[in-house]
């Protein structure tokens, strides 16, 4: 669902459990963050360069995280996935790949995307496998192209995939979220 205001409680919650904003590799808001954090996004959304969603569990209305497409170029129809962060007790969960599934999807087959792409910190090795665990491949690496919040200059490690690769890919996300609930 599209992020909105009304989320904030839920999103001040979901960046909670884990103390999540401690992590030096990611971009999660403090609780007392997240309003700024939610007009950030939506103010990239009316600029037209990202488009955030708040991540609901279905069957309890709670919002669980947060994801974006981002860096959306409409002239080569390409998207980045992005901004993807979970509550800690849902990470490593069929959360992720079904989140991702239900982007792809809407990537590939609504807006027409020739390329989604994603990046990460190279140091965060948790998402790099996340993100190879989808199928996406690695493009390669941008040594110091980005400040993390404590100051400090990342290498950013690039992946994509490529409309021609989706068919398999969509479903291979299939079977994993029919198996094993996307673990």
């Amino acid at each position: 669902m599209p992020l909105e205001l009304d989320h904030e409680a839920g999103i001040r919650a979901a960046a909670a459990d884990g103390e999540l904003w401690n992590l030096r590799i990611t971009s999660v808001p403090a609780p007392d963050e997240a309003r700024g954090y939610i007009d950030t996004a939506l103010k990239s959304r009316d600029e037209g360069h990202r488009f955030a969603f708040a991540v609901i569990e279905e069957a309890s209305g709670v919002v669980l995280g947060s994801t974006s497409y981002h860096d959306i170029l409409p002239d080569v129809k390409r998207v980045e996935i992005g901004y993807t962060w979970y509550a800690k007790r849902v990470q490593r969960t069929h959360v992720n790949t079904t989140c991702k599934l239900l982007l792809l999807t809407h990537a590939f087959d609504t807006l027409g995307c020739n390329v989604v792409g994603w990046r990460t910190d190279n140091f965060n090795i948790a998402s790099q496998r996340a993100i190879e665990r989808l199928g996406a491949k690695k493009d390669g690496v941008i040594r110091g192209n980005v400040l993390r919040r404590d100051g400090t200059i990342r290498d950013t490690v690039m992946y994509s995939l490529h409309r021609g690769e989706w068919p398999e890919v969509r479903s291979h996300l299939n079977y994993l979220l029919s198996r094993s609930h996307g673990l």
